[in-house]
């Protein structure tokens, strides 16, 4: 694969997604169509919300490209597709809000449409369940991927970071295994850059959030890649890149459901946001998570060869980010 090919489109992507974030900035400001604090907000200031019609525009666009080039297979274009109508009836959910049931139901009907285009679909935990009990495991961990990362994308900065690493994570181990043929690589890297470009308006202090619109079909690509990861064989690393992610939204949850608290309503108590109430900047916490998610990154590329002993190893890397988060941070951890 050509060098020149992964720099321009890495560089392409991230000048696009910066300047179309910039022209959606402009549009968001002039309709009014804010993010106003609350008392389960993270920002203090009423702050445009939306930038995922900038995000999943480009996205859809480069991986429909792709896939149309022969960089990429054809079922790309269904997983394009899906998270198109997931961004549209995202975009609907940032206006007014939608009941949780039609949410999930929507929700529900993208991913059995996704497994339809999914490489490697029944065959994601590699034999250890029959084909159908492994589709319908992989559509429910499918959704609640989708869910968690909305439900993570409560701090500046976040989630865009998160999409970049795990993007990055997906490329490189594609990269070192010289898989050309699944197009993860490009993949990987279009989104990851795409995420880049709108983080430098997402990067604390916030001019913009990705909203429903954005971080919905995110959470549903970026789980399209992971699963067809997995379905290769790659459990270990595809389990890895976005384990801080995973634990954090599932421990958080199932807090809330041992306490008998409405679980599915919006809340402030996931490990980072705790960070934050006790004194942190957004910017010193998502800096911390980019630090394990990038040490993420080399331990999924080590997985490929020692899986297990990654995967051990990984667990700690998260388990010391979530005891930094509920510290109480010293003086330098409070600076932007």
């Amino acid at each position: 694969m050509s060098t020149l090919l992964l720099i321009e489109l890495t560089l392409g992507c991230i000048l696009v997604s910066a300047l179309a974030t910039g022209i959606v900035l402009v549009w968001l400001r002039r309709r009014q169509i804010l993010d106003h604090p609350n008392d389960r907000s993270s920002h203090e200031q009423p702050t445009p919300r939306g930038g995922g019609l900038a995000v999943i525009p480009i996205v859809a666009l480069c991986w429909a490209g792709l896939a149309l080039l022969g960089l990429a297979p054809l079922a790309t274009l269904g997983a394009v597709a899906v998270a198109i109508g997931l961004a549209v009836l995202s975009w609907r959910d940032d206006r007014a809000s939608l009941p949780v049931l039609v949410r999930l139901a929507a929700q529900f009907g993208a991913v059995a449409v996704g497994l339809v285009f999914l490489p490697g679909a029944g065959r994601v935990f590699q034999g250890l369940l029959p084909p159908v009990l492994d589709l319908v495991v992989t559509g429910l961990l499918w959704v609640w991927f989708v869910n968690l990362f909305n439900f993570m994308d409560g701090i500046d900065g976040i989630t865009a970071s998160e999409t970049a690493t795990v993007g990055i994570g997906v490329a490189m181990i594609a990269l070192v295994a010289a898989d050309y043929e699944s197009g993860a690589v490009l993949l990987g890297l279009s989104i990851a850059a795409t995420a880049a470009g709108f983080l430098a308006w997402n990067w604390q202090p916030a001019k913009l959030f990705l909203g429903d619109v954005g971080s919905i079909p995110l959470g549903f690509l970026l789980g399209w890649l992971l699963l067809s990861l997995a379905g290769t064989g790659a459990w270990a690393p595809a389990l890895i890149l976005p384990l801080y992610y995973l634990v954090d939204a599932t421990l958080t949850l199932l807090y809330r459901i041992v306490r008998g608290q409405r679980f599915w309503r919006a809340h402030r108590e996931h490990f980072y946001q705790r960070a934050v109430q006790r004194g942190s900047s957004h910017a010193a916490v998502v800096l911390r998570i980019v630090a394990a998610n990038l040490a993420l990154v080399m331990l999924a590329l080590l997985a490929t060869v020692w899986p297990i002993l990654s995967m051990a190893l990984a667990v700690v890397v998260v388990a010391a980010l979530l005891v930094w988060l509920l510290r109480r941070p010293n003086a330098a951890a409070v600076q932007p």
